[in-house]
C-alpha cells in the first residue's frame, strides 16, 4: 500500500500547512497530497527583492486564503527587513504597515519569524511584537526566542490578542527545558 502521509494527516487531523521548497510548479501537488496552507519564502524572494509576479502568479495558482508568507525578519538600522537563505541575506524589503496591507491581499496568513532571538530560547522581541500589533491586517503567526509561559503571556498582552504563537525549541517534546508540551497546551486552554 502506496503510503501518503500528508492526505491520512488532512482526512484524520484536520490540516497541515507546508513550508520549505514551495514554487510555483510544486504547489499544486503539496495541496493535491493534503497540505491546508503552503508557505512560501524563498520562491517569491530573489536577488534581494519581492518578485510580484511569482507572488500574484502562486496566489493565483493555489487562492489567497491557502497561502502563507513567511517574512522571517531581522533588524537593520532602521527597521526589520525580511531575509532569506536560511535569515543570512537581507532583502530590501522592510516590514511596514503599508508593505502588510499591500501583501494580506496575496496570502491568509503571516508567519513572522524574529531571527535575531529565534532558537535562543533568551526571549521574545517585543519591539518587533509591538510593530506587528498596531499594523497586522492578517492572521499572524509569531516565533522566536520564546523560552517561558510568561513569554507567552507577553505575546498576548502586546499582540493585543491579535497574534498567534508558535513555540520550538524550548519545549520539552524537541529537547527544550523552558516549557513542557502540557504547559503550553493547558495555558492556550485557559485563553
Amino acid at each position: 500500500m502506496k503510503r501518503q502521509p500528508l492526505r491520512h494527516w488532512q482526512l484524520g487531523r484536520g490540516g497541515l500547512q507546508l513550508g520549505g521548497g514551495i514554487t510555483n510548479t510544486n504547489a499544486g501537488l503539496w495541496l493535491d497530497r493534503g497540505a491546508s496552507h503552503l508557505i512560501v519564502t524563498s520562491h517569491v524572494f530573489h536577488d534581494g527583492l519581492l518578485d510580484w509576479v511569482r507572488l500574484r502568479d502562486l496566489t493565483r495558482q493555489v487562492g489567497k486564503q491557502r497561502l502563507v508568507l513567511d517574512l522571517s525578519c531581522r533588524w537593520r538600522d532602521d527597521g526589520y527587513y525580511v531575509v532569506t537563505d536560511r535569515w543570512q541575506k537581507f532583502t530590501k524589503l522592510r516590514i511596514s504597515e503599508t508593505i502588510l496591507d499591500q501583501l494580506s491581499a496575496y496570502c491568509d496568513e503571516f508567519l513572522v519569524h524574529a531571527v535575531d532571538v529565534e532558537g535562543k530560547c533568551m526571549g521574545i522581541d517585543v519591539r518587533l511584537l509591538e510593530l506587528l500589533a498596531a499594523t497586522i491586517p492578517v492572521a499572524t503567526t509569531y516565533a522566536g526566542g520564546i523560552s517561558s509561559i510568561t513569554d507567552l503571556e507577553i505575546i498576548k498582552e502586546t499582540g493585543q490578542g491579535r497574534i498567534d504563537v508558535t513555540v520550538g525549541s524550548a519545549l520539552d517534546i524537541f529537547g527544550g527545558a523552558g516549557l513542557s508540551y502540557r504547559e503550553v497546551v493547558a495555558f492556550h486552554e485557559h485563553q
